[in-house]
């Protein structure tokens, strides 16, 4: 099948969890379909990543957007214009030329779209497009308007907020098939378009990549929180959660021990309070993942906030780490609280479960070997991809 491709961001393994999915969508999707990438990029530093991509894509393109979302122009443009900021920023007239004359050059068999905001690209077409959301981006954005921004602000704040919303379930309809990535992001698709039929392919993990690496545990003793993108509110509410009331409890008992913060975009604050601290270690955009998982003894991760990809739970699993979360944050994967990890919703409970983890090494393997054979089995990205095929399938057969 001939596909062309299009996301918001290069697809890589070192940044965000959006961008790994597609890598890995990409990496395995390539064996049996010709895929052509397209993707906005905000500067030429970002093309170190298009070798590799080249391994799997018939074709890479790549289009300028600009490096902040808070230039004059897109904030003028958003408040005075019909779409969000978030369209404003990652829109480009010359992709949406060039895919137009992609389209009439070359025969494809679908339009493979990731977030709603590239979709404006898309020109008047018959071939079938699925849509895939990796998190609902409204809701994403109207919490952070209600935790962060000041009162007086909150007005030309939640107007985006609003042209979010409209915008978003535009495209879900214009869409010949939506897809979430889980069930609570399903629930919510349908619930404000009770008409829409919303598909899941959930994240997954490339297992044989964890298992492939040996690395020594670190000493003093690592309770990890990562690997992440700080980009995100959740994250930093999470982190901030674990710093004020969950770390202090676990450190009380166990002073040996270091929280290790690994991720990209760590709040300035949060560094700032490592230098100050030698309980607290930052790692910002390390080299390799795994290596924080595989070094580390415990996860955990407080989530508190909906949405996102929880792709560091199933990274860290891969790896055989122990995890510790909330409900929230492990929502949709299906995992056995006391079996594949220790799930609780309490600052209390979360300091509790780590500490049991460190004090007992025959949990904390069996925990960490069970939750490894379940995301061998149930989210592996080859059986993942696998799941896009009787859509894809369809697609083309009613296109």
């Amino acid at each position: 099948m001939r596909i062309l491709m299009l996301v918001p961001f290069l697809p890589n393994t070192h940044t965000s969890g959006g961008q790994t999915r597609w890598y890995n969508i990409i990496k395995f999707m390539s064996k049996k379909h010709d895929i052509t990438l397209f993707s906005m990029i905000k500067d030429d530093t970002e093309k170190k990543f298009i070798p590799d991509l080249k391994k799997y894509c018939k074709d890479v393109r790549v289009f300028r957007r600009s490096k902040s979302p808070w230039s004059l122009k897109n904030i003028f443009l958003a408040e005075l214009g019909l779409y969000p900021l978030v369209v404003i920023r990652n829109f480009s007239f010359s992709e949406r030329q060039t895919i137009k004359n992609e389209l009439q050059r070359k025969k494809y068999d679908l339009i493979h779209a990731e977030a709603f905001y590239v979709m404006p690209h898309i020109p008047k077409t018959k071939i079938p497009i699925i849509l895939v959301e990796q998190t609902i981006e409204y809701l994403v954005y109207k919490r952070y308007v209600d935790k962060k921004v000041p009162l007086f602000l909150k007005p030309f704040y939640m107007l985006d907020v609003v042209k979010l919303r409209f915008w978003e379930k535009y495209y879900w309809r214009k869409a010949d098939r939506l897809v979430a990535v889980s069930d609570e992001d399903k629930k919510v698709m349908q619930k404000l378009i009770p008409t829409v039929k919303v598909d899941i392919i959930p994240n997954g993990v490339d297992t044989s990549f964890y298992a492939a690496k040996v690395v020594k545990k670190k000493d003093p003793v690592r309770v990890l929180y990562g690997v992440t993108n700080f980009e995100w509110l959740q994250n930093v509410e999470a982190v901030e959660l674990l710093i004020d009331k969950v770390w202090p409890e676990i450190h009380a008992n166990e002073p040996e021990l270091k929280l290790w913060i690994v991720g990209r975009k760590i709040p300035i604050e949060i560094v700032q309070l490592s230098f100050k601290r030698n309980d607290i270690e930052v790692t910002e955009s390390i080299k390799e993942a795994r290596d924080a998982y595989l070094s580390a003894t415990v996860m955990v991760a407080p989530i508190r906030g909906g949405g996102g990809t929880r792709l560091k739970i199933l990274e860290a699993m891969a790896a055989g780490l122990p995890v510790v979360s909330t409900s929230i944050g492990v929502s949709g994967l299906g995992l056995i609280n006391g079996k594949h990890a220790l799930i609780c919703d309490s600052t209390q409970e979360l300091a509790e479960a780590v500490i049991k983890i460190i004090r007992g090494k025959k949990l904390a393997r069996k925990i960490g070997e069970a939750g490894r054979k379940f995301v061998k089995e149930k989210f592996d990205w080859q059986a993942i991809v696998n799941l896009h095929k009787p859509l894809y399938d369809e697609l083309v057969k009613n296109g």
